[in-house]
């Protein structure tokens, strides 16, 4: 893995946005088969940046690459997975014609079926544990098996890059779990790279490489064990940020934005310890 070529390279990237600066002098190279979580609260930038690798947001200096050819919009070699948001319960489209999208949707004019497209949507609706409902209207689908489907039709193309922004929100716990093991086998499988966007790192905790950690403006990036400390987590704030341990789970304390209601990052209001 350390000596592919990257498949993305960011190289002194600053983003402004309505007079505020999200982030600046942003360095980061991945790597084909990395999984690289991006953590740090509401308004730090993290959605920004994805669109920003979409070719969907300009950069207020720096660059962005991806597999060696700067960002552009519609850019088949990136798969994007966004979050769980419910489709309406009177969507007729069936799940398999969903997924069909992202096979077809780059096509001029109405999308025609190509031979061996209906053998790559069942490929990919049994991939992601799918095949079941595949003829059943979205609609009337779980959240958790729309998001299924969101990820069949991000691996429509095989990506050497997957994008998630925040894909396990709204979703219980067997789902979350489903859902990053899909993930996480393109990685493995394909060498797909993944920068996942998350609330809370703790259900990918065991298969992350690095955390970027984006906050206030600025940034820190590293192992889990590097990034996840008290110490760290404290400077990068500039305010008293704990990190603990409990019943297997990270769990930060402290963190000065109460909007943000994240695991790791985290402000257990819950417990009461906000």
């Amino acid at each position: 893995m350390t000596t592919a070529a990257p498949v993305l390279e960011i190289s002194g990237a600053a983003l402004r946005l309505r007079g505020r600066e999200l982030w600046s002098g942003l360095d980061l190279t991945v790597r084909p088969g990395e999984f690289i979580a991006v953590l740090g609260p509401s308004g730090s930038g993290k959605t920004t940046l994805m669109r920003a690798i979409l070719g969907l947001q300009d950069l207020s200096a720096g660059s962005i690459r991806v597999g060696g050819a700067p960002a552009r919009r519609g850019d088949r070699r990136i798969g994007y997975i966004p979050q769980q948001r419910p489709l309406p319960a009177g969507t007729s489209l069936r799940a398999r014609d969903l997924v069909a999208l992202g096979i077809q949707g780059p096509r001029f004019g109405l999308p025609v079926p190509r031979r061996g497209d209906r053998a790559r949507v069942d490929a990919l609706l049994d991939g992601v544990g799918a095949a079941g409902y595949a003829d059943r209207p979205v609609g009337l689908l779980s959240g958790g098996e729309q998001q299924r489907l969101r990820v069949a039709q991000a691996l429509a193309d095989a990506p050497a890059l997957l994008l998630c922004d925040e894909p396990l929100s709204s979703l219980d716990l067997a789902n979350q779990q489903a859902v990053t093991s899909i993930i996480d086998r393109e990685r493995r499988e394909r060498s797909a790279a993944v920068l996942f966007v998350t609330h809370d790192v703790n259900p990918i905790l065991d298969r992350v490489d690095r955390i970027l950690y984006i906050a206030g403006g600025r940034f820190t990036l590293g192992t889990a064990d590097e990034v996840l400390r008290s110490d760290v987590l404290t400077d990068l704030y500039g305010a008293p940020v704990h990190v603990l341990r409990a019943g297997g789970r990270l769990v930060v304390v402290g963190i000065p934005d109460a909007d943000d209601h994240c695991d790791v990052p985290a402000v257990e209001t819950e417990a009461g310890v906000a």
